[in-house]
């Protein structure tokens, strides 16, 4: 079981490198949901696979204020209408997150976590920068040892880390592949998803603990096998109108 050995390698350097950020990201999160507010996640490509994990989910909360832009993401369809070509282009289309954010009420009394493994491409790096001109404090969940690999391409010469208050750390290596096989001269089995998962639970398990000692933590989604169908149902809409509620209240107005 070659991956998973390194992935648990992976996984050990994060806990070990990554406490101090990461308990910061919770602090943030927590300060941001039980003053009502919301924390925006964003992330393109693979790295949207973070944001779904945050919310909704079994074992997830409302609070976090999933942002994803399908362009950016639907790589399912790989060619043709839909495909990758289009989507790792848009991805690096300078102005594009400017329109994403004018969508939304920017308030200093949210935040926003936003993932790049690469932490060059110019949405993600654009949509820091517009959060944090707006006083919204950024999370930034990125690979620095595959963001310092090459210079940035952005006209800012700026990398995603530049324009976060808080940098966590992936770990992953330049690549992202965690084997190598004999013969062959590309690494294979990306480790960022996996890497991004568990710092996303972290953040999610610490900020719950914040929150529910200060009687602040709101509906829990869960399993009808653990508190049975009627239960479950209360919890699914008891978030689910919470989450609108919250996401209204960020959504421009007239």
């Amino acid at each position: 079981m070659k991956w998973i050995r390194r992935a648990v390698e992976l996984l050990g350097e994060i806990e070990r490198s990554q406490e101090e950020a990461i308990e910061a990201a919770a602090s943030i999160a927590a300060r941001v949901i039980g003053g009502g507010g919301v924390v925006h996640t964003f992330g393109t490509g693979h790295s949207r696979m973070g944001v779904e994990e945050m919310f909704p989910r079994y074992g997830s909360y409302p609070g976090f204020h999933p942002i994803v832009e399908l362009s950016m993401t639907f790589y399912t369809q790989v060619g043709g209408p839909n495909g990758m070509r289009q989507a790792m282009f848009i991805e690096r289309v300078e102005g594009l997150a400017g329109q994403i954010l004018a969508n939304y009420e920017l308030r200093p009394t949210d935040a926003a976590i936003v993932f790049s493994v690469s932490g060059l491409n110019a949405v993600p790096i654009e949509l820091a920068m517009g959060l944090r001109k707006a006083g919204v404090p950024v999370i930034a969940v990125t690979s620095m040892r595959e963001t310092t690999a090459a210079e940035p391409a952005h006209p800012s010469g700026t990398r995603l880390a530049d324009h976060a208050d808080v940098v966590v750390d992936l770990c992953t290596p330049v690549g992202d592949a965690l084997c190598g096989i004999d013969g062959v001269a590309e690494p294979v089995g990306p480790g960022s998803t996996l890497a991004a998962v568990a710092v996303v639970n972290e953040i999610k398990v610490r900020t719950a603990e914040r929150l529910a000692g200060d009687g602040l933590l709101p509906p829990v989604i869960s399993s009808a096998k653990l508190v049975g169908p009627r239960r479950a149902e209360e919890l699914f809409e008891a978030a689910y109108l919470e989450h609108a509620r919250r996401a209204a209240e960020v959504l421009r107005k007239p």
